[in-house]
C-alpha cells in the first residue's frame, strides 16, 4: 500500500510537471504560430468591488483578465430573507447560478411576463433586452428543515455571439431611473395619468436596488413591482388591455445540478456541465457552466480546455490551483507567462485561459467545490493527461517516449498504473504544491532580496567611484586653483612694477608738459600780439579790397547779364532750329511712309512676304536715323558744354589774371589804381 500512494504521488508531480511542448504545438496552430501566453488571475473575495449595500441585501463585482480574449464581469448578489431586487433592464446576456436560498424570479420574455421559482443550485440564462425581478423567501427549505437563509445569485455577463464581454453601458440598468429619468410632463402624457399619480412615482427616487419586500399597506412588493412590469410590458407591446384582463404569465422550470445525474462521479468527487443540449435557454448563446466536488485528499486530473477558457467560484472548502503556461515560461513585452499555482478558499475567483493545462486539488483536511463559467461548450472536450481517458494513451509510445526522452519501459511504467480518470486520488498533494509554492515565494524573495543587494551594491560602488571622481576632481581643481593664484600674483607684480615705470614716465612727461606749455604761452602771446598787429591792417587792407571787388562784382553782374540773354537768346534760336529740322523730318518721315504705304498695298497682294521683310528693313533703316538722329544730338549738345566749358575758362582766367594784378598793386596809368581810373 506503501508503495501504491508513493506512486501515486509520484506521478501526481509528474503530470504537473509535464513538459508543455505538446499543448504549445496545439496553441500555436490555432492562433497562427503566434507567441506569448496570458496567466490564470485569481481575486480574493474581500477584493470584489462592492456596487450596492443596504441592510436587505448587496450586489458586489468581479473583473477578471485572461491577456488573451479580454476581460469577464461577474456579479454576485446576495438578498436578505424577504427582500426584493428592483426591476432591472439587462444589456447583456445574463447565466447565473442559485448559490443559496430560495427565492421567486420574474422576468419578460418575447412580450410576455414569466416566472420561476428558484432554489440552490438552479443555472439558467436571461437575454439582453429582459427586465427581470428577484426576491428572496422568507424561509428555506433543506431535507425536512426550515432556514432562513440569504439568496446568493452568480452571475456572468456576455453579448451574444461575443464571448463573455458585458456591454459598455454596464450590463444592466435600473427600470425606475429609466423612467424617471423623463420629464413629468412627458410621462403624464405618455401615461395619461393625472399629475398626483406621476409625483407619487418621484416620491421614491431615492429608493435603493435592494428593499424590504414587504410594503406598508401590507401588500408584497413583489405584487407592486410585478404590476409595474406588466404595465412596462403594455407600453412596450404597443397594446392598449382591458385593466380586468389578467396578465401572461408563464411558469418556467429552472434547471437544476442537484437532481441531474452526475457527468462524472467516483469515490474522489464529482463533475458536471451545464449545455445547450441540458438547458435550452442556453441555446443561442456560447456559455456554459460547471462545478466539481472533490473529497479530501483528491484532484481534477492536469487537463486543458482546447476551446474554451473557465471563470470559477470557490463555493466550499479549499485547495490548490497550479496552472501552466501552454508555450514555456516566458517574459515579453505584450505578456507575461510563467507556471503558477494559488491557493484558493471560499468566495474566491479565478480564471484559467484556453490551452493552459490546469490542476485542482483538495487538501487532506476538507473538500473543495467551485463552480463556474466557461466561454465555449460547443464541442469543447476537455483533454487529459491521466487516467483511462489520457491523451497520452491514444499517441504512439515510440513517439511519446522520444518526445519525454525516456525508454519504452519507462514509458509502460508511467501509463500502467492509470486506472482511475478525470478526478484522481491525490494525498497530501495540495500540501505539497502549496510548500513548493511557499518555497518558490520564499525563493523569489531571496532573488528579490539578492537582487536588491546587489543592486545596492551596485549603487554603493557606484557612489564610491563617484566620491573618487568627485575627490580627484577637487584635487585637480584646487591644484589648477593654486597655478592660477601664483600666475595672478606673478602678473600682479608685473603691473605693479609696469604701473611704477610708467608713474615715473608720467611725471617726466607731465614735468616736458609744464615746460612746454610755458614755452606755448610765450610763443602765444608773441603770436598774439603779432597777430594783433596783422589783423588790424588785414582789415584795412580787406576794408579796402571789399570795396574794390563790390564794384568789379557789380560789372561781373553787368557782364553776367549780358552774356545769360546772349545765351539765352542762341538757345532759343538753337531750339527754333532743332524744332523747325525736326518738323522737316517728321514731314519728311511721313511722306515717306505714306508712299511706302501706298506702295506697301499695292504689293500685298502680289507678294506679303516681301513686304514683310521691307517692314523690317524699315523699321530698322528707322531706327538708324533715330540712332543717328540721337548721336547727332549729343555731339551737339557736348559741342555746346564745350563752348559753354571754354567761355566759363576763359572768365576765370580773366579774373584771376584781375586779382593777381590787384594784389600787385599794379597801375598802369601814373600811379592811378583801376577804381580811379573808372
Amino acid at each position: 500500500m506503501a508503495t501504491e500512494n508513493s506512486l501515486r504521488g509520484i506521478l501526481c508531480l509528474l503530470v504537473l510537471l509535464l513538459p508543455s511542448s505538446l499543448l504549445c504545438a496545439a496553441a500555436a496552430g490555432d492562433r497562427g504560430g503566434e507567441g506569448g501566453c496570458a496567466w490564470a488571475q485569481r481575486v480574493k473575495k474581500e477584493h470584489r468591488r462592492r456596487l450596492v449595500s443596504t441592510e436587505d441585501g448587496e450586489i458586489s463585482a468581479v473583473r477578471l483578465a485572461d491577456n488573451i480574449k479580454g476581460s469577464y464581469l461577474l456579479h454576485f448578489f446576495t438578498l436578505e430573507p424577504n427582500s426584493l431586487l428592483l426591476p432591472l433592464l439587462l444589456h447583456s446576456d445574463m447565466v447565473f447560478y442559485v448559490h443559496t436560498g430560495s427565492g421567486k424570479l420574474s422576468w419578460t420574455d418575447d412580450g410576455e411576463l414569466k416566472s420561476a421559482d428558484v432554489r440552490r443550485g438552479d443555472v439558467y440564462r436571461l437575454q439582453r433586452g429582459s427586465v427581470f425581478l428577484l426576491q428572496s423567501n422568507l424561509e428555506t427549505k433543506i431535507e425536512a428543515q426550515t432556514e432562513r437563509l440569504k439568496l446568493r445569485v452568480h452571475a456572468i455577463f456576455a453579448d451574444e455571439k461575443d464571448g463573455l464581454h458585458a456591454s459598455e453601458f454596464g450590463p444592466y440598468t435600473n427600470v425606475r431611473d429609466m423612467v424617471l429619468g423623463f420629464d413629468k410632463k412627458v410621462l403624464q402624457a405618455a401615461f395619461q395619468v393625472s399629475e398626483e399619480v406621476i409625483e407619487e412615482l418621484f416620491i421614491g427616487i431615492d429608493t435603493p436596488a435592494i428593499i424590504h419586500g414587504v410594503s406598508k399597506t401590507g401588500r408584497t412588493l413583489w405584487d407592486i413591482e410585478t404590476q409595474f412590469v406588466m404595465k412596462l410590458l403594455r407600453i412596450r407591446s404597443f397594446g392598449i388591455l382591458d385593466s380586468n384582463k389578467k396578465s401572461r404569465r408563464k411558469s418556467s422550470k429552472m434547471f437544476n445540478l442537484f437532481k441531474e445525474d452526475k457527468d462524472f462521479e467516483n469515490c474522489n468527487g464529482w463533475s458536471t456541465t451545464v449545455t445547450k443540449k441540458k438547458l435550452s435557454a442556453l441555446k443561442g448563446s456560447d456559455i456554459g457552466f460547471f462545478m466539481v466536488n472533490l473529497t479530501i485528499g483528491s484532484m481534477m486530473g492536469p487537463h486543458w480546455n482546447p476551446k474554451a477558457a473557465e471563470v470559477a467560484v470557490v463555493l466550499e472548502g479549499r485547495g490548490m490551483v497550479r496552472v501552466v503556461c501552454p508555450g514555456g515560461q516566458k517574459e515579453t513585452a505584450a505578456a507575461s507567462c510563467r507556471n503558477t499555482s494559488f491557493n484558493v478558499e471560499e468566495g474566491d475567483v479565478f480564471v484559467v485561459p484556453r490551452f493552459h493545462p490546469m490542476a485542482q486539488m483538495a487538501f487532506n483536511n476538507e473538500t473543495l467545490v467551485f463552480a463556474g463559467f466557461s466561454t465555449s461548450v460547443n464541442h469543447n472536450h476537455p483533454q487529459f493527461f491521466v487516467g483511462q481517458a489520457s491523451v497520452l494513451q491514444t499517441l504512439d509510445k515510440d513517439v511519446l517516449a522520444m518526445s519525454f526522452n525516456v525508454t519504452n519501459t519507462t514509458l509502460d511504467q508511467l501509463l500502467a498504473p492509470q486506472r482511475d480518470a478525470v478526478i484522481l486520488s491525490c494525498v497530501s498533494c495540495a500540501e505539497v504544491e502549496l510548500r513548493v509554492m511557499e518555497e518558490e515565494r520564499q525563493r523569489e524573495k531571496e532573488e528579490e532580496r539578492r537582487r536588491k543587494e546587489e543592486e545596492r551594491r551596485k549603487e554603493e560602488e557606484q557612489a564610491r567611484k563617484r566620491e573618487e571622481e568627485e575627490a580627484r576632481k577637487q584635487e585637480e581643481e584646487e591644484r589648477k586653483r593654486r597655478e592660477e593664484e601664483e600666475e595672478e600674483e606673478r602678473k600682479r607684480q608685473e603691473e605693479e612694477r609696469k604701473r611704477e615705470e610708467e608713474e615715473r614716465k608720467r611725471q617726466e612727461e607731465k614735468r616736458k608738459r609744464e615746460e612746454e606749455e610755458r614755452k606755448r604761452q610765450e610763443e602765444e602771446e608773441r603770436e598774439r600780439q603779432e597777430e594783433e598787429r596783422k589783423r588790424q591792417e588785414e582789415e584795412e587792407r580787406e576794408r579796402q579790397e571789399e570795396e574794390r571787388k563790390r564794384q568789379e562784382e557789380e560789372e561781373k553782374k553787368k557782364r553776367k547779364e549780358e552774356e545769360e540773354e546772349m545765351k539765352r537768346e542762341e538757345e532759343e534760336r538753337k531750339r527754333e532750329e532743332e524744332e523747325r529740322r525736326k518738323r522737316e523730318e517728321e514731314e519728311e518721315i511721313k511722306r515717306e511712309e505714306e508712299e511706302k504705304r501706298k506702295w506697301e498695298e499695292e504689293m500685298k497682294r502680289e507678294e506679303q512676304e516681301r513686304k514683310r521683310k521691307e517692314e523690317e528693313e524699315e523699321e530698322e533703316k528707322k531706327r538708324q536715323q533715330e540712332e543717328e538722329e540721337r548721336q547727332r544730338e549729343e555731339e551737339e549738345q557736348k559741342a555746346v558744354e564745350e563752348a559753354k566749358r571754354k567761355e566759363k575758362e576763359r572768365r576765370r582766367r580773366e579774373e584771376e589774371e584781375r586779382e593777381r594784378e590787384g594784389e600787385e598793386g599794379y597801375e598802369p596809368w601814373g600811379g592811378q589804381s583801376v577804381a580811379e581810373t573808372m
